[in-house]
């Protein structure tokens, strides 16, 4: 698979812009590489009349529909926002409420699955806000708006039914989440090192093949000197390659 499939899968994934400097990160490859991609990325996805483009502002990107799709879009988007929320939507609202801010990927670890469609959703309807996240450029949060309080009742969320208890129990899921992804990235770095350890030993080797093969090499045709047993005569023998 190319840099540009790979790029647009990860923005489908995440749902959300992502810069330029985390793309490049989690493919291990320069930014400038990225940039070129998201270049020939862009003009695919217009050349071949898709039905998602690719928008770009400043560092970051993302995916979005295509205007020529906009009449079907909009009225997908009115009859969401005429329509009940639905149970993950509810769920995810539930979360965002009693947790946030709250960043995608702890919401999508509480649920167990992605929960990029349904955040738009609440977006468009303004039940919830997404704000830049300033210890983590790459992940935007999410919390809930005005309206949702409004409409809820209550004028902070600590006036949620069970605020504490519920909190304190996502809490604990989360930090669940940032353990695993720790003991991940710890497993990662042990089997980098093992490899790296692999590589040197391995080097080694060659190095040491190389001496001995140069060795036998410079003792080709050298004089070799042996002394009698029992005489203190000395012969000279000259070693010979086989021909």
């Amino acid at each position: 698979m190319n840099l540009e499939n790979k790029i647009e899968a990860i923005l489908f994934m995440k749902g959300e812009p992502q810069s330029i400097k985390s793309l490049a990160n989690l493919l291990k490859v320069a930014e400038a590489e990225v940039g070129e991609a998201v270049v020939k990325l862009t003009e695919n996805l217009k050349s071949l009349g898709r039905g998602i483009r690719l928008l770009r502002k400043d560092d970051l990107v993302m995916l979005s529909t295509a205007p020529e799709a906009s009449d079907v879009v909009r009225e997908m988007a009115k009859e969401e926002y005429d329509s009940k929320l639905s149970p993950a939507a509810v769920e995810t609202l539930a979360i965002i409420a009693y947790k946030g801010p709250i960043i995608k990927a702890e919401i999508d670890y509480i649920r167990g699955v992605n929960s990029g469609f349904i955040l738009r959703n609440l977006l468009i309807r303004g039940l919830i806000e997404r704000v830049s996240n300033p210890s983590d450029r790459r992940a935007f949060l999410y919390r809930p708006s005005f309206e949702l309080l409004q409409f809820l009742g209550v004028g902070k969320v600590d006036d949620l039914p069970e605020y504490r208890e519920f909190n304190e129990k996502m809490e604990e899921s989360v930090i669940g989440m940032h353990e695993v992804e720790k003991k991940m990235d710890e497993t990662f770095k042990e089997l980098e090192e093992d490899l790296a350890s692999v590589a040197k030993e391995e080097d080694l080797v060659s190095t040491v093949e190389e001496v001995e093969n140069n060795h036998t090499d410079n003792t080709v045709g050298s004089p070799d000197y042996v002394k009698e047993e029992g005489s203190n005569n000395i012969s000279l023998n000259i070693n010979e390659t086989n021909s």
